[in-house]
């Protein structure tokens, strides 16, 4: 647990970056630190690792002042992950990951050791171990990162933007590991962003903070999104909090059997919207059969705006059915990655209307713009 006791950091312009800062992070669990630029979160993150010293109050780990331990000595008891990675780019990815180990003294072989468990459990291989850090794509670098900030075994990590650089679909990719690793090793990580659907995809708390280093509201996403403490939490959380809010709405929803056609197989003409598959059954996408028929070709073929696994959100769901051509949301095996069936948004919405949860009402809303009021879809 990481505790914050009334803590403020003023520098010697007079400039507060942090006021009166309290709360607790639980252990165990990612907490976010998340808000607009210049609020104080980065500097909140810093002074965990003493890498900036408080002005006044008091920083615990685990009910132990941090100010009472050498500076060099926590730094290396806790895992650091910066935006760009910070890699020595004349260092192998392996000596890379191997530079904290060794700072405490590990010798070689047991370093080497620890560094190449951390390089696998990132998704590199060992072959990428001996690759310098220019060979390397970014999100393969900042995995790098993570791999070096683990490579100690640390019951702490600190992670400053660390997906900031990268581009959206490999943001979410790590962001999924980061969740994966997190669920498997039961470190404590605390996350700064500025991103605040990155907040609430990853942290199990949530910390906003306003200009002036002040904390709005410290909350879990659920929570934040349900009852935002003030105009600046809601204004910050974004217009659609209610949509967002679906994402922790657990709904059960019977998926519908859907037929699927492979690649190559013949689509009778006027067949409508068909789900295609590959080989393995694994979901391609759409193929609009209306006005033609014949082999089932690749260049037929829609790709998918999003699909949803069994069991996902209603958000999730909903999105799935909303971003399909055919309006179909298709839903696939969590395990497996085969097609379960598809859901139509309606099936969603009435779900949630049944349920109780959040945005149940649009269900029977017949001014709703979200479902399938204004959408004209034929079905096979």
């Amino acid at each position: 647990m990481i505790r914050f006791d009334s803590v403020t950091k003023t520098y010697a312009d007079g400039t507060t970056a942090v006021e009166d800062l309290s709360l607790e992070m639980p252990r165990g669990q990612i907490t976010v630190l998340v808000g607009p630029s210049g609020c104080g979160k980065t500097t909140s993150l810093r002074m965990i690792n003493r890498m900036v010293e408080p002005t006044s109050g008091r920083i615990l780990i685990n009910d132990r002042d941090v100010g009472d331990r050498p500076a060099a000595q926590l730094r290396r008891s806790i895992g650091y992950v910066i935006q760009h990675a910070g890699l020595f780019p004349h260092r192998t990815v392996l000596a890379n990951v191997m530079t904290v180990p060794r700072l405490l003294g590990w010798d070689r072989a047991r370093s080497r050791a620890a560094a190449m468990e951390a390089i696998e459990k990132v998704g590199l291989t060992a072959q990428q171990a001996g690759r310098y850090p220019s060979q390397l794509s970014g999100g393969q670098q900042q995995r790098v990162g993570v791999a070096r900030a683990l490579s100690s075994g640390p019951e702490l990590m600190l992670m400053d933007e660390p997906f900031s650089a990268v581009d959206p679909i490999v943001r979410a990719e790590l962001q999924d590991e980061l969740r994966r690793l997190q669920d498997e090793l039961g470190i404590t990580v605390v996350l700064v962003t500025h991103d605040i659907d990155e907040a609430l995809t990853l942290g199990d708390m949530v910390a906003v903070m306003r200009y002036g280093g002040h904390l709005a509201q410290f909350a879990t996403p659920a929570d934040l999104l349900a009852r935002p403490a003030d105009d600046f939490v809601a204004s910050f959380v974004g217009k659609d909090r209610g949509y967002r809010a679906l994402g922790f709405a657990d709904v059960q929803v019977t998926p519908r059997h859907e037929s699927t056609v492979r690649l190559g197989e013949a689509v009778p003409a006027g067949s409508g919207w068909v789900l295609a598959v590959d080989d393995t059954g694994m979901p391609l996408g759409w193929a609009d059969a209306r006005s033609w028929g014949g082999p089932l070709t690749e260049d037929r073929v829609r790709r998918f705006g999003s699909v949803a696994r069994r069991g996902d959100s209603a958000r999730n769901l909903l999105d799935a059915a909303l971003s399909s051509p055919s309006g179909r949301g298709v839903v696939v095996d969590e395990d497996d990655g085969g097609v379960v069936g598809t859901v139509l948004a309606d099936d969603v919405l009435d779900a949630l209307a049944t349920s109780g949860a959040p945005g149940g009402d649009a269900a029977h809303d017949p001014e709703r713009s979200g479902a399938d009021a204004d959408r004209t879809v034929e079905s096979p």
